[in-house]
């Protein structure tokens, strides 16, 4: 297997259920970047909030790149690399909100490491709770001025049905969007244009690695692209049916060392 780069999802593929990387997995890792492979993370969360969290992860030091906010975010420690693009008028993000006012949901916008948030309630404590990240409740009237990286819904998992069934009859005629459950509680909106397989083609050009010598991991929907336009990649046990269907590989969840093994038997 000729792997020169390896790009893993945060949340239920790298992550175990306590919130870190398993040690396992964690040698599998040095051993992969000592033999010169690239190790980076490929995430719906914004790389100000994954550069904090390194260190509780139990992955300072290890990683080479950050595909950040579904890949509109890029920074690569390596080559000293920090870009962003494509990002959602605030216009339309108001839009969006006014299209599920009526429902039993919260919104949040992630920017440089906090999630911002219309009001308070449980929904966004609890994705403030889980994710490590803070939160501040602001004036979206305000804060909405200027563009911003995505919005997510939160809400809860019985729920979602519902959220999806909504974005349905959503349009806007100046502005494009594109949506997706991302999690079993949370929606995301962004631009059309924005994949992880966009930042991770960037990222693999500045390193001069093909798509076909990388490996990504992933679980959710939101990792079908990358997942499929990958030379390899994996799918967690725990992963979406969506995602497992273009899957080279399915491996154990991300409880059971996942990653590591994989590594371990086919990469190492």
């Amino acid at each position: 297997m000729d792997v020169k780069a390896i790009m893993c999802d945060v949340d239920g593929t790298l992550l175990n259920s306590q919130g870190i990387v398993s040690p396992m997995t964690v040698e599998m890792i040095k051993k992969a970047r000592e033999k010169g492979i690239l190790f980076g993370l490929s995430t719906g969360r914004d790389v100000h909030s994954v550069k904090t969290l390194l260190n509780i992860w139990g992955i300072d030091g290890l990683v080479d790149a950050i595909v950040g906010t579904g890949g509109a975010e890029i920074y690569d420690y390596t080559l000293q690399v920090d870009k962003s693009s494509y990002p959602l008028d605030g216009e339309l993000i108001k839009d969006i909100i006014h299209h599920y006012e009526d429902m039993d949901v919260n919104f949040a916008v992630p920017y440089q490491g906090v999630l911002y948030a219309p009001k308070d309630d449980d929904y966004i404590q609890m994705l403030s709770r889980d994710d490590r990240v803070p939160y501040e409740v602001v004036d979206f009237d305000e804060f909405l001025k200027e563009p911003r990286p995505k919005l997510i819904i939160i809400c809860n998992p019985e729920y979602m049905d519902k959220v999806v069934e909504r974005s349905q009859t959503f349009s806007n005629d100046k502005y494009k969007s594109s949506s997706l459950k991302t999690a079993s509680v949370l929606y995301e909106y962004m631009d059309p244009r924005v994949t992880k397989t966009h930042g991770l083609q960037e990222v693999m050009a500045m390193h001069d690695i093909s798509m076909e010598q990388l490996c990504t991991f992933g679980d959710a929907d939101n990792d079908y692209d990358m997942t499929l336009h990958a030379g390899v990649g994996v799918v967690m046990a725990n992963g979406s049916d969506k995602t497992k269907s273009v899957a080279d590989y399915i491996t154990d969840d991300n409880d059971h060392d996942g990653i590591g093994k994989f590594i371990e038997k086919h990469i190492l």
